[in-house]
C-alpha cells in the first residue's frame, strides 16, 4: 500500500508542476495597462511692462510671484520705483505687472540715476542695452578723457550710439 500511496503522491505532484509550468509559460492574456505620466500644469503667462530691463510675455510655473515675474523680465531699472511693487503677490494667467517708474522733481532728479562720472562698471551694466563689455569701455574712455559734461556726450564712447542713448537717457546723470 506504501508504493501505491507513493505512486498517486508522485503522480499528483508531476501534475502539479505541470500545472504551474503551464500558467507561467503561457502568454498574457488582455491587453497590457498603459501607465500616464502624471498631468503637467500649463504655465502663467504675464506681460511685465514698466520699469524693467525687458518688456514682454513671459511664461512661468503655476504658483509664481510678481517678484518672479520681475526677475524674468530682467530685474528692476535704476528709475524702478520698487517700494510700490508687491514682490509677494501670487500671479494669475493673463495678468500684466506694471512697474512703475520714480517721480522726479527737479531739485531731486538725480538721486535714483546711475552717475556715469563715477559708477562702478558694474552699475553701468545694469542700464539697459549696456553689457559687461560696453560697461568697461565707458569706464576706460572716462579714465582716458575725463569726466562727460552732458549725458549725451556718452554717445563718444564706441558703440553707444542714438539708440542706446535713447534707452538709457532717463536712467543716466553726470552729476552736475
Amino acid at each position: 500500500m506504501k508504493t501505491s500511496t507513493n505512486i498517486v503522491l508522485g503522480i499528483l505532484a508531476g501534475l502539479l508542476l505541470a500545472g504551474v509550468l503551464w500558467v507561467v509559460a503561457s502568454p498574457p492574456r488582455g491587453e497590457p495597462v498603459a501607465l500616464l505620466p502624471p498631468p503637467t500644469q500649463a504655465p502663467l503667462s504675464v506681460y511685465v511692462t514698466g520699469a524693467v530691463l525687458h518688456q514682454g510675455v513671459y511664461d512661468l510655473p503655476q504658483g509664481s510671484r510678481v517678484e518672479d515675474a520681475v526677475e524674468a523680465a530682467g530685474g528692476f531699472l535704476p528709475i524702478a520705483d520698487k517700494e510700490h511693487v508687491n514682490l509677494a503677490a501670487a500671479l494669475e494667467d493673463g495678468e500684466q505687472v506694471i512697474v512703475p517708474r520714480l517721480e522726479f522733481s527737479n531739485s531731486g532728479a538725480d538721486l535714483d540715476r546711475v552717475n556715469i562720472n563715477t559708477a562702478a562698471a558694474e552699475e553701468l551694466d545694469a542700464l539697459p542695452g549696456i553689457g559687461p563689455s560696453l560697461a568697461q569701455q565707458i569706464v576706460d574712455y572716462r579714465r582716458q578723457y575725463g569726466s562727460f559734461r552732458k549725458i549725451d556726450d556718452i554717445m563718444g564712447v564706441p558703440g553707444i550710439g542714438p539708440a542706446t542713448f535713447d534707452r538709457i537717457k532717463d536712467l543716466i546723470t553726470t552729476g552736475y
